[in-house]
């Protein structure tokens, strides 16, 4: 049983920084893709980040230069840096990840974690 989690989110000033973890917990072999993605309300859920093979990174034009995304493999955990936030950053941000386990590999199972609300405002 593999589960994955965020955390980090919360309240921010416009400028602000927040760090949002992701962890893949139990039987997890190797994470062959984590994503993040964000949903406003009323919207459509948005691609933000993507990690590949453990250290491509692709990011959208919108946090481009002011999103950082890195992985501690050891750790099984993602995290995503993110500065000068801005109101429009404002969403419930999900982790997906693609994990194989020592019993699956090299197939791998998508997981999605639970969100984490990251507001900005005044």
């Amino acid at each position: 049983q593999v589960q994955l989690v965020e955390s980090g989110g919360g309240l921010v000033q416009p400028g602000g920084s927040l760090k949002l973890s992701c962890t893949a917990s139990g039987d997890v072999y190797r994470i062959q893709v984590m994503r993040w993605h964000r949903q406003a309300p009323g919207e459509q859920r948005e691609l933000v980040a993507t990690m590949a093979d453990g250290s491509k990174v692709n990011y959208a034009d919108s946090v481009k230069g002011r999103f950082a995304f890195s992985m501690d493999v050891a750790r099984n955990t993602g995290y995503l840096q993110m500065n000068n936030l801005q109101p429009e950053d404002a969403a419930a941000y999900y982790c997906y990840a693609e994990i194989s386990t020592r019993r699956t590999w090299p197939s791998h199972t998508p997981y999605w974690g639970q969100g984490t609300q990251v507001t900005v405002a005044s």
